[in-house]
């Protein structure tokens, strides 16, 4: 496996997963061209700007800077702040909680503070909290180092991840994209602790399935949190990991000329992308660095319309073979008939619609 995907780099260094590129994982899992790139280590960022199709990912330097001074306020004196606001979601009923900060370990290295992390959950008793916590989780036979924003426990050893997000709860009611992919990016932090304290010899149902979102109230700073549900997310979360697993398969079958060396001239990498197949949805452009040049290349196919278009019209590929069994000039074989019979059907509806709408 690792010699198919350096050999797919190019000998390039793979680049790092985060828990925001493992979480994008799950918004498109049929496609095999990200599912290689990605178990390859492919700096997809990149590779998109050497085709000539940039993508314009990230939060702008503002959010961040809201983040970054919402965050620091949370956990000033000790995450005192924050505490008042897990006491409340969480029912902390004890008066002192522990409270570590990894963050201001002397040894600041990555194995150094997953091993001080190691040490405090197999530790702990009582309310604690574990500031800048580390863990790792396997994506495609790599390790990759995770930093959720804190780990908080209940007494008796339940432990809940927390994620601190800048974006507001007016209401009672955030943004739901944005609620969205704040409990995918949660449930990869839940799975690393969960496999962290199987490691341990725990059992892993101790890290609970509700992860603390906390956010801004209204149109304050003032904090609020809530508890968010990712049982969903964990399954797609591991079906999507397992995939990666056995993408091996998949690589090892391609050409042994194909590379996505960043180096090569973007025609070639063109046309090496052009040989793995992808699966576009406009879902993509928000989740997937390449989607640009996706899109591009699926320009007049019915899948660049949208899943719902293309599963009801599975088999017809393109708009025109889809306009020629609308208009009856093309006799469709058998396993498109239904298809064609609602295509059909539904440019009869359109005529009836735009005559009656005609003076």
């Amino acid at each position: 496996m690792t010699a198919a995907f350096d050999r797919l780099r190019g000998g390039v260094p793979a680049k790092r997963h985060n828990a925001r590129t493992i979480a994008a994982l799950t918004a498109n899992p049929g496609c095999t061209r990200r599912a290689v790139l990605d178990a390859a280590g492919i700096d997809k960022p990149r590779l998109a700007e050497r085709i000539g199709f940039p993508g314009n990912f990230g939060q702008s330097r503002f959010a961040l800077a809201r983040g970054n001074g919402f965050e620091a306020m949370l956990k000033a004196d000790g995450c005192a702040l924050l505490l008042s606001v897990l006491r409340d979601v969480l029912h902390l009923d004890e008066p002192a909680v522990s409270y570590d900060d990894l963050g201001e370990d002397d040894d600041a290295t990555l194995g150094a503070r997953h091993g001080r992390t190691r040490d405090l959950l197999a530790a702990a008793a009582g309310a604690a909290l574990i500031d800048h916590p580390l863990l790792t989780l396997q994506v495609a036979g790599r390790s990759v180092f995770l930093e959720p924003d804190l780990i908080a426990f209940h007494a008796g050893g339940r432990l809940h991840v927390v994620e601190i997000k800048s974006f507001a709860i007016v209401d009672g009611q955030a943004d739901s994209a944005k609620v969205s992919a704040a409990a995918v990016q949660a449930a990869v932090y839940v799975l690393a602790l969960r496999r962290l304290l199987a490691d341990l010899g725990h059992d892993p149902a101790l890290v609970s399935h509700d992860a603390v979102l906390v956010c801004p109230r209204d149109f304050s700073l003032q904090p609020t949190a809530v508890l968010v549900d990712v049982r969903k997310q964990l399954s797609t979360l591991k079906r999507q990991l397992a995939r990666l697993a056995s993408v091996s398969e998949l690589a090892a079958a391609l050409p042994d000329d194909l590379s996505f060396d960043t180096a090569l001239p973007p025609e070639t990498l063109t046309a090496a992308l052009a040989r793995v197949g992808a699966k576009y949805a406009p879902e993509c452009l928000s989740a997937c660095e390449l989607a640009a040049f996706c899109r591009h290349e699926a320009t007049g196919t019915t899948a660049a319309l949208g899943r719902p278009v293309r599963d009801a019209l599975g088999g017809v590929d393109t708009v025109a073979e889809a306009l020629a069994l609308a208009a009856g000039t093309a006799t469709p074989p058998e396993e498109l008939a239904e298809a064609a019979a609602l295509l059909q059907a539904a440019a009869r509806l359109r005529a009836e619609a735009v005559g009656a709408a005609t003076p």
